[in-house]
């Protein structure tokens, strides 16, 4: 059987209400509404990596129609060990481009995997970025103290008509950072080749704590410092947080600003320097253009 193009590796630890509406945006016909046809994208599988939840993944429940889904299940102890999850999906995937979703509460809009797989074939050593958004008027952190709850956000997916109408998913969300262009700290969806994962080791399980810590920021910042990289940053498209009750997202602004200090701490025991959010803009994939932005930043000497 010929592989898949591209892996999906989406982790989940007790997001039965969150995780089949993910799975659901990761179908073939959710993103058949883009530009990019799903054949141009080579075909793709879905990893679902259960990490301990209570009640189990079951892929009959959650699979989206007309895709490959497999579920590893690891059981309630390793509910903690976010990076040897990670690495466990990233172990089992076959396609030569992997996405990975540490968060499998976040939508992805209907043309991210369109947009992802175009701006991975650009450069050999490709680092692609997507921008995240929270479902809701402000970040959930906050809106969750101002009332906000899993009734109020069905209600703002129902006045889209989602999923028919997932293009419009950003007018009723809140993107994480104003300026899609300005300084990155982490992707909820992050895309390289197979190989590049594979070099760089993986996610290092030495971050721990609560949602793995500052783990996906390492990596980020890791594989867009590997030799020969190429950041290229999605415009147009993104991952969209539901609610979940998760370690940031569900905490209130103080105890979301003190995990991000934690994991500050960590990331400077175990890097030796401070953690910075990436400066460079990298390239700019304009979906809605279906190529790079000609102000893409470096473009000429890819």
């Amino acid at each position: 059987m010929t592989p898949p193009a591209l892996s999906l590796v989406v982790l989940a630890h007790d997001m039965a209400r969150a995780l089949p509406r993910t799975l659901r945006s990761l179908a073939p016909d959710y993103q058949a509404t883009a530009p990019v046809p799903p054949a141009e994208i080579g075909g793709w599988e879905i990893i679902v990596v259960d990490n301990g939840s209570a009640c189990p993944v079951q892929a009959a429940e959650v699979a989206p129609p007309d895709v490959a889904l497999r579920v590893i299940r690891r059981g309630p102890e390793a509910a903690a060990a976010v990076a040897e999850a990670l690495n466990q999906g990233l172990q089992n995937a076959t396609g030569e481009f992997v996405g990975v979703w540490i968060d499998g509460a976040r939508l992805a809009s209907p043309g991210l995997l369109g947009a992802c797989a175009r701006a991975l074939r650009l450069h050999p050593r490709a680092v692609v970025a997507t921008r995240n958004y929270h479902l809701g008027p402000a970040l959930q952190h906050a809106a969750a103290m101002s009332g906000f709850d899993a009734a109020a956000e069905d209600r703002l997916l129902n006045s889209i008509d989602w999923p028919r109408g997932a293009a419009r998913l950003a007018e009723i969300a809140t993107p994480e950072q104003p300026d899609p262009t300005g300084p990155l700290l982490e992707s909820n969806a992050l895309f390289m080749r197979r190989a590049q994962w594979q070099a760089l080791g993986g996610f290092d399980p030495r971050f721990g704590g609560a949602g793995g810590g500052a783990v996906n920021i390492d990596m980020l910042l890791r594989a867009c410092a590997a030799p020969g990289s190429q950041l290229i940053r999605i415009l147009g498209e993104g991952t969209f947080h539901q609610l979940h009750g998760g370690v940031t997202t569900g905490a209130g602004p103080r105890r979301a600003a003190a995990l991000l200090k934690l994991g500050s701490k960590q990331y400077f025991r175990l890097r030796g320097r401070p953690m910075r959010a990436l400066r460079q803009r990298g390239w700019l994939y304009d979906a809605a253009l279906g190529a790079l932005r000609p102000d893409s930043p470096e473009r000429a000497h890819g």
